[in-house]
């Protein structure tokens, strides 16, 4: 199944979850642009994303605290996973290694090889 851009959520204004079209600069602009289109083009951009990503890290914990009274490993081990990427990219190494470590013997623990592989890359890769 092809995966263009008709294909992928999108969230207020069109906005298409997905890669990067034209690398990052690009991306973190379009994405600044729709979802704090009040903010002057230029300038001030770390304050929006900062607030992204905390609700970004919300809906993580939220899912993860979810995942766990449900008894749902895979969605707990997938959330840990995001939330490492998360921290990193925003700086927080120790907490990325942490969430990384979990989602990594999570994915060991119920022999899911294809996301063990995938968290374990992320954590070599960010060593």
């Amino acid at each position: 199944m092809a995966e263009g851009p008709e294909r992928l959520p999108q969230v207020g204004g069109g906005l298409t979850i997905g890669p990067p079209r034209h690398g990052p600069e690009p991306r973190l602009a379009e994405i600044r642009g729709r979802l704090f289109p009040e903010l002057p083009a230029h300038g001030v951009v770390g304050q929006p994303l900062r607030l992204l990503s905390d609700a970004v890290g919300g809906c993580y914990r939220d899912a993860l605290a979810l995942a766990g009274e449900l008894g749902m490993r895979p969605l707990a081990a997938h959330c840990h996973l995001g939330l490492g990427k998360l921290y990193r990219r925003t700086g927080k190494r120790e907490q990325a290694q942490e969430h990384l470590a979990t989602a990594t013997m999570m994915y060991r623990a119920m022999d899911m090889r294809f996301w063990l592989e995938k968290a374990e890359a992320e954590r070599i890769e960010r060593s």
